[in-house]
């Protein structure tokens, strides 16, 4: 992920305590919380740069979290904002979320403007993205996937994941979040991979609607069986996880340790 550009004064500065709904049962700062800091920063820097009615609405396409150190219980988060590409309609932006104490987790995300009344992608006016771009010169930034699903006869087990009512945001669709609960389900049967720095990315595709019959489809590839994902990582497990509603692919995860 691109360094922060520190110090820079268009690098957005921001601190807040964690508190306890952010953290589970050993005082870790979930993924689940840390992504909800990460959309809530955003909305902070697009108030402080006074876009927050011109670009009202976002939606998420992929996050990429890295946890080099878990953030404990009781400490003092630093968060840090940036952009580290751009195009007209879609950005991406780092956040840096570091414990006054101890801990550190890396983060990127692709954003897409969307327009209010037709809720499609929708063109960033030009003032703004000359604000983006002061952290960048990534500007013709495309959209590519980094993940393949996997499917729900291969799966090395499939299971339901309930929709609640309070998982559904402003989209009348299942917020973003919420995905990274489901990570944080799998991870309580995976102790050992919180323990060392971990890279977990969520790839959106179709959204997730009230009474929808969400199921998980994992797919582990044990070390040595990695060759799809590259050279890079033939040295090591990675899991797969498919958010399925019947036929349909809703979004992937993939996880495997740094």
């Amino acid at each position: 992920m691109m360094p922060v550009p520190d110090p820079h004064p268009d690098v957005f500065d921001i601190e807040w305590p964690l508190r306890v709904a952010d953290v589970d049962r050993a005082g870790r700062l979930k993924f689940d919380a840390a992504t909800r800091h990460i959309q809530d920063i955003g909305s902070d820097q697009l108030r402080e740069m006074g876009f927050e009615e011109i670009h009202p609405l976002w939606i998420v396409r992929r996050t990429m979290i890295d946890m080099i150190e878990p953030i404990a219980f009781k400490d003092m988060l630093r968060l840090r904002r940036w952009c580290s590409g751009t195009s007209n309609r879609w950005c991406d932006m780092r956040v840096r979320i570091e414990g006054r104490r101890a801990g550190l987790i890396e983060s990127e995300a692709f954003w897409i403007n969307i327009n209010r009344e037709t809720q499609g992608p929708s063109r960033i006016s030009d003032d703004f993205l000359a604000g983006l771009q002061r952290t960048t010169e990534v500007d013709r930034l495309r959209w590519k996937a980094y993940l393949k699903a996997g499917s729900r006869a291969t799966a090395d087990d499939v299971r339901e994941y309930p929709v609640r009512v309070s998982d559904i945001d402003i989209f009348d669709h299942m917020n973003n979040s919420v995905y990274w609960s489901v990570i944080e389900d799998y991870l309580y049967a995976q102790p050992e991979l919180v323990a060392a720095p971990l890279r977990v990315t969520i790839e959106h595709d179709l959204p997730v609607a009230l009474g929808d019959r969400l199921e998980i489809a994992r797919h582990v590839h044990p070390a040595g069986s990695t060759d799809a994902f590259g050279e890079d990582l033939a040295d090591r497990a990675v899991t797969t996880l498919t958010y399925l509603v019947g036929d349909e692919v809703k979004a992937i995860a993939c996880l495997f340790p740094l």
